[in-house]
């Protein structure tokens, strides 16, 4: 058995920590300061968010909208777009499943790297 005291972490501002990392999923903690977000973007795991300390609005890229304080869990499907805003300083604890997810890179073959990373560049150009 493993155990961590969230709150009681030393975590550094957008310096998320891992706490704990297997196949089966991912943990991790992370502070933001009060008006600095997570902007747009997505992950390619099924996330939960749950806001351990401080307020946070989520929103996501369909108008969804959720907004609280500690004991808040907000639940993406893999590649949903959403953005967090931290509206005082908050404590985040992300849990990611499976890890890494379908798409990541740590889950990409060489080779499948070396496509992604060429079409990626193909998109790039005027």
């Amino acid at each position: 058995m493993r155990s961590w005291n969230v709150k009681g972490l030393d975590l550094k501002p957008r310096l998320p920590e891992i706490l704990s990392s297997s196949p089966a999923a991912r943990v991790i903690a992370l502070d933001l300061r009060a008006g600095e977000s997570l902007p747009e973007h997505e992950v390619h795991e099924r996330a939960w968010v749950v806001v351990v300390d401080g307020e946070v609005d989520v929103t996501s890229v369909e108008g969804e909208h959720a907004a609280g304080g500690s004991g808040l869990l907000v639940e993406f499907a893999p590649s949903e777009r959403h953005e967090i805003v931290a509206r005082s300083d908050a404590r985040l604890l992300l849990l990611l499943a499976p890890w890494p997810g379908a798409g990541h890179p740590g889950a990409m073959t060489i080779r499948q790297k070396l496509y992604a990373r060429r079409h990626a560049a193909k998109q790039r150009k005027p």
